[in-house]
């Protein structure tokens, strides 16, 4: 049995060749061999075998076994000569390997991987061809030393350079110990020191909020410079903006004594470009401008709604309809979750006014646009009590013809005697919907009043509009308003503002991630976003044809960027730089990415040092990707021992900034999204009163309870005889205190200001108060922000809900020092507010708005919230006031409380300890005394809405 090798009927040994005669001859080289040539012994003589290095092998049986050992012996001594005599060629190279090895011993800068990564690569080559067939016997004990060490460091590579990083980094310290404690006003914590050390090809500093980066990338550069590892032309700091730039420029040139120029990416972008072109092209006017960008998109907007039928067409259809996700009742089980959509969705119409539904803004809409006056919700002129307990009001009234319109959300099924059985939504009772429709349909006959009828039915047919065109078409005749009005009606409105910010934020997001239409329509399909992906995108490419033809031959900061990468991927720009040094790397964006990449290819020594902190990564209607510091090694990565995304990752953990209620409420508030990457946080101290607040307002009291919070803040000043700071922020710009310098005058010991959250990142404060948290697509979190179309430009979606606006809670509460105040809505919930609240673990108090948490509506399954009255009772209405409408008085013992159920009596117990019996029909009310044409009997508080009753005793 040889299945792998071959039966041989004679081997024989010339010069340095075994000729082998088999069925099939064959010649083997002697530096083939595997190993030594063996013997086993047998019965009809010994075998001799011998294996070669391609896995097969040949056996020669019976023969004597004298001869079969002079034979091994012969071979064994022409192997061994042969290989030894590689050796010797060899010398240089593994000189080369040993002393390199030497360096891993006694490191004397740091053992990147890129020192390290050709050796190894030469090692392993040179130990499979060579080094594996030199037996200890045959080369003697001080060579065979030198094949153990090259062997081990082939095994053992990647523990032999991290012990070799550890041994450098504990000889640097120590040597380093003076420029670290001198650098900066206060010496530079352990994990600042060793990330300025670390010197991997690719190190990433995650530098939480108020941790020191800008003392980090300074002191880096500094320590590149005095330690002549680079020369400063040979360093490149990148900063997002200009003022950043020039603070650390001329940082390090006042510790350091040496101009080494931070450089913004478009000013190295602008300079690489005229290097190549020899001019630099004129920039686009709105390049530098936000504000200029977002008009120009505007006004884009504009010019195709007057010139393109089709685009404008497709325009209008975004703002009537197309705009939103078009989810309806039957998507929802809870009459709660889908107020709570309806809510966030805004359904305002292009007359301004909130509606119910989504197919209730389609046919308001409809109207709107075929210039057929209306009015949504009219009283009906004809005084009528809608199920005892409001006037009637029709969903639609039309002006001219004073015909009404009741859209019905029901859906029906065929039956198989041709009927059809109408269904409702899963949190609609039926029976009473149904009995509702009829009430209507009976008060329009009773009173001779028309009325049009449409269906949910409808539009699951996909002609909702089509059937009520055709039902007004009797009554009045449509006079469209022109597409062009239409569109400045929205603009008036402020409904494009929101569209403008979403497209333009696409745009950058496109032209810098170098994608294409068809690429974004496929992954649309991918990721199910259906036809409001569709409407989208056939608004976005006529637009954005048409602002790349009016750049006419000026670039702008995506343009800049990208040719600039071109110019180096091509080696059309020759980089002096070696150490790439990158602040603020959460920002960076994809263009932006390829350019570093592109620096840093250009050289095998380059090295990339980022800091940054993915927690605070808030710019992403800018372009920035965050994919790309969560992907850090395998975009930026050195190779080494098999793994191409070799880096290092530095944790600075402590925060100089925020005590530890904030810091950790903070830390665990972002960890929500799991994406996020992991970080240690020691914050600067412990605080001795609650540190998070949350003060539920109304719209009437806002201002009021703004001044009180204010007014405690004043009482800590004056108490510690200093000023203290209050930074107020809002999630937009318009949320600013119209009444700031009042505010100022009026409290003398704070020094107060105003700033959006975006712009608050660096800053701090002693105090900071969030102002206006509430629920709504322009509310804190933004729906606009977050919105899925953008995962169509990004490599990868954040598929966590409110990922971005997470991250833009997160940099508001790090802004301060002492204490945060959460200045919430009562009657539409921040989302993060009610997340921060229903969680003990962060520690927030506001016992206020935990009270009204624990009221939940019997009709929707909101939350009841409490308002007070002019006479200083207490009144309950739903959260959703204009959906569920659900109201009550407090208990009329105290004026105050809401009695609930407390145990199986059926009695309902005030916090005051008044006791009321349990209502038989509905789930919040109680039965109190009444008397009606028999005398005394128990009706419920909600009476007329519930008419639960039972007989007095």
């Amino acid at each position: 049995m040889n299945p792998f090798g071959v039966h041989a009927r004679s081997i024989e040994l010339q010069d340095d060749e075994l000729l082998v005669a088999a069925r099939r001859d064959r010649c083997i080289q002697i530096g083939s061999l595997k190993t030594a040539p063996s013997i086993k012994t047998g019965f009809m003589g010994s075998t001799l075998n011998v294996s070669i290095d391609d896995g097969t092998s040949v056996a020669l049986r019976g023969t004597k076994h004298s001869d079969a050992i002079s034979f091994k012996e012969s071979v064994q001594s022409n192997w061994v000569a042969h290989n030894t005599a590689l050796f010797e060629k060899e010398r240089s190279t593994i000189d080369d390997i040993l002393r390199v090895i030497a360096k891993l011993s006694e490191p004397s800068c740091y053992p990147s991987a890129y020192l390290f990564s050709p050796t190894l690569v030469r090692a392993k080559a040179l130990n499979s061809e060579l080094l594996t067939k030199l037996p200890e016997e045959a080369i003697g004990v001080g060579v065979f030393e030198q094949i153990q060490s090259i062997q081990d460091f082939v095994q053992n590579a990647v523990v032999m350079r991290d012990q070799a990083i550890k041994k450098f980094e504990t000889q640097q310290l120590p040597q380093w110990a003076d420029f670290f404690d001198t650098f900066e006003s206060n010496p530079l914590t352990p994990e600042q020191r060793i990330s300025i050390l670390a010197d991997e090809d690719a190190t990433l500093v995650l530098a939480g909020a108020g941790s020191g980066k800008t003392s980090v990338i300074t002191a880096k550069a500094g320590y590149l410079i005095k330690s002549g590892i680079r020369q400063p032309e040979e360093i490149l700091l990148l900063a997002f903006a200009r003022d950043a730039a020039k603070e650390m420029s001329e940082r390090i040139e006042e510790r350091c004594g040496e101009p080494l120029e931070a450089r913004t990416f478009h000013s190295l972008a602008y300079d690489i470009i005229g290097v190549v072109e020899g001019s630099k092209p004129a920039l686009a006017a709105h390049a530098t401008d936000d504000k200029a960008f977002m008009a120009l998109i505007k006004e884009i907007l504009r010019y195709l709604v007057h010139t393109v039928a089709e685009v404008s067409k497709s325009i209008i259809g975004w703002f009537s309809h197309a705009r939103l996700e078009g989810k309806t009742e039957w998507d929802f089980k809870k009459k709660h979750d889908y107020y709570t959509y309806v809510e966030k969705m805004d359904l305002r119409t292009l007359q301004g006014e909130q509606v119910k539904s989504f197919e209730e803004l389609m046919i308001a809409n409809w109207l709107f646009e075929n210039g057929i006056e209306y009015e949504y919700e009219p009283n009906y002129e004809h005084k009528v009590s809608e199920g005892g307990y409001r006037d009637y009001c029709p969903d639609f009234r039309l002006k001219k013809s004073g015909v009404y319109i009741e859209h019905f959300g029901v859906r029906r099924t065929k039956k198989n005697d041709g009927t059809y059985h109408l269904t409702t939504a899963p949190f609609v009772d039926r029976e009473e919907y149904l009995e509702g429709m009829a009430w209507k349909r009976d008060i329009h006959s009773e009173h001779d009043t028309t009325l049009i009828e449409t269906f949910s039915y409808e539009r699951e047919d996909g002609r909702l509009l089509e059937a009520l065109a055709e039902k007004i078409a009797p009554f009045e005749t449509p006079n469209p308003r022109s597409r062009e009005t239409l569109f400045d009606i929205v603009v008036e409105m402020k409904q494009a503002d929101s569209f403008v910010q979403l497209i333009g934020t696409f745009l950058r997001h496109y032209k810098g991630g170098g994608y294409q239409l068809a690429e974004c329509e496929n992954k649309a399909g991918k990721l199910k976003l259906g036809r409001r992906a569709t409407a989208f995108l056939s608004v976005f490419a006529p637009l954005y044809a048409e602002y790349q033809r009016r750049l006419d031959g000026r670039i702008d900061f995506e343009d800049m960027i990208l040719r600039a990468s071109n110019y180096v991927e091509n080696g059309a720009y020759h980089s002096p730089f070696k150490h790439i040094l990158v602040d603020e790397f959460q920002d960076i964006s994809r263009s932006r990415g390829c350019l570093v990449q592109a620096l840093k290819a250009q050289h095998v020594d380059a090295r990339v040092f980022a800091v940054g902190d993915d927690w605070q990564s808030i710019y992403r209607f800018a372009g920035s990707d965050i994919n790309l510091m969560r992907g850090f090694g395998q975009e930026f990565g050195g190779a080494f021992d098999g793994r191409s995304d070799v880096h290092r990752v530095v944790d600075l953990g402590r925060t100089f900034r925020s005590v530890d209620q904030i810091a950790y409420a903070a830390k665990k508030f972002v960890l929500q999204n799991p994406v996020q990457l992991k970080k240690t946080v020691i914050p600067a101290g412990t605080a001795d009163h609650p540190a998070l607040r949350v003060v539920s307002t109304y719209r009437h009291d806002a201002d009021e309870k703004l001044k009180q919070v204010l007014r405690s803040l004043h009482e800590i000043a004056v108490s510690k005889r200093k000023p203290e700071s209050v930074l107020l922020l809002g999630r937009y710009r318009y949320l600013a205190p119209s009444n700031l310098a009042q505010l100022r005058r009026e409290f003398p010991s704070l020094n107060i200001s105003f700033r959006t959250i975006h712009s608050s990142k660096g800053l701090e404060a002693d105090h900071v108060i969030l102002l206006n948290l509430y629920r709504g697509r322009t509310g804190f979190p933004s729906e606009i922000v977050d919105d899925p179309l953008l995962n169509l430009v990004s490599p990868d979606a954040e598929p966590f809900e409110n990922a971005e606006e997470r991250r833009v809670m997160y940099v508001a509460l790090t802004r301060a020092r002492h204490t945060v105040t959460l200045m919430g809505s009562a009657s539409k919930q921040s989302a993060f507010v009610t997340e921060l609240l229903a969680d003990p673990e962060y520690g927030v108090s506001g016992s206020e708005a935990l009270d009204e948490v624990n009221h939940i509506c019997g009709e929707c399954g909101g939350q009841l919230l409490a308002f007070p009255t002019k006479n200083g009772r207490t009144w309950y209405r739903c959260e959703h006031a204009e959906l569920c409408g659900y109201s009550l008085n407090a208990c009329s013992e105290c004026g105050s409380g809401l009695p609930e159920k407390r145990d199986k009596s059926g009695m309902k117990t005030c916090t005051c300890g008044a006791l009321y019996p349990s209502c038989p029909q509905c789930e919040n009310g109680w039965l109190v005394e009444r008397r009606g044409r028999y005398g005394r009997f128990l009706g419920c508080v909600s009476f007329p809405r519930c008419k639960g009753k039972a007989k007095a005793t």
